[in-house]
């Protein structure tokens, strides 16, 4: 909630802005800060590491070479337990503590044009904007995805990407992964990839910030439309639309 006060002081100051997404939870203060970085010459950049990390890259260029298909549908969890009991209107909930990481896959392999999307979240009794866990369906003209994120709700962290000819299975922790496997209906044709992980892959984003400071040229390892979306989500979970609760 403090982003676009802060990211908008550095960039009128003319500082370059590396940001854990999501850079804001409003859409006007998103291209605000877009225009003004801009305007300014200076780099704004979220920060998701696993953008960034060799694993997802060739992730995503093998599914790019149709080795598993036409995507169909894509499964992401991403969770962790958090001690409710100091919760505040300023600790950050689920929905942006997780939701980024998990989106990034989805809209960086189906892209953001989907149909129609609905999240169903458990709130804290405590903050009301607090969710303790957030599930998201996205429906695409030719694909499903779907997120589940929390910090009161404990699941195995990983994500499957099926496809119409096989599917890729990232074991979790899968934003931190090295490893991940491609499999068919043959298990004779199942290929496992590995990639060493330097650290948690903040080396990799950190270089990619570097660059584009240096050489005055974005390095869209995370898009524009793809940063812009996260914001649209996570503002409507705000603005309580297309959105359903659990007790």
């Amino acid at each position: 909630s403090e982003h676009y006060n802060l990211i908008k002081k550095a960039l009128e100051s003319g500082k370059h802005v590396l940001c854990e997404a999501p850079i804001t939870i409003n859409r006007d203060e998103f291209k605000e800060l877009c225009d003004i970085a801009k305007s300014t010459g200076c780099v704004l950049m979220d920060s998701i590491r696993t953008a960034f990390s060799t694993a997802y890259d060739r992730l995503l260029l093998l599914i790019k070479s149709g080795l598993i298909g036409d995507i169909k549908s894509i499964d992401v969890t991403c969770t962790s337990l958090k001690d409710q009991t100091y919760i505040t209107d300023k600790s950050w909930n689920s929905i942006c503590a997780w939701g980024p990481n998990a989106m990034l896959p989805i809209f960086q392999i189906l892209g953001t044009k989907y149909v129609t999307k609905h999240i169903t979240s458990k709130i804290s009794d405590v903050n009301l904007n607090y969710d303790l866990f957030t599930k998201i369906d996205f429906l695409y003209p030719d694909a499903v995805a779907s997120i589940k994120v929390g910090q009161g709700v404990k699941a195995e962290g990983e994500m499957i990407i099926s496809g119409t000819k096989g599917y890729i299975y990232v074991p979790a922790p899968w934003w931190k992964t090295d490893y991940f496997e491609v499999r068919f209906e043959d298990p004779c044709n199942n290929k496992r990839y590995f990639y060493q992980l330097e650290g948690e892959g903040i080396r990799y984003e950190l270089v990619a910030f570097r660059n584009s400071i240096l050489n005055k040229k974005r390095y869209n390892y995370i898009e524009p439309d793809v940063s812009h979306e996260f914001v649209s989500v996570i503002q409507d979970f705000y603005d309580r639309k297309d959105i359903s609760f659990i007790l």
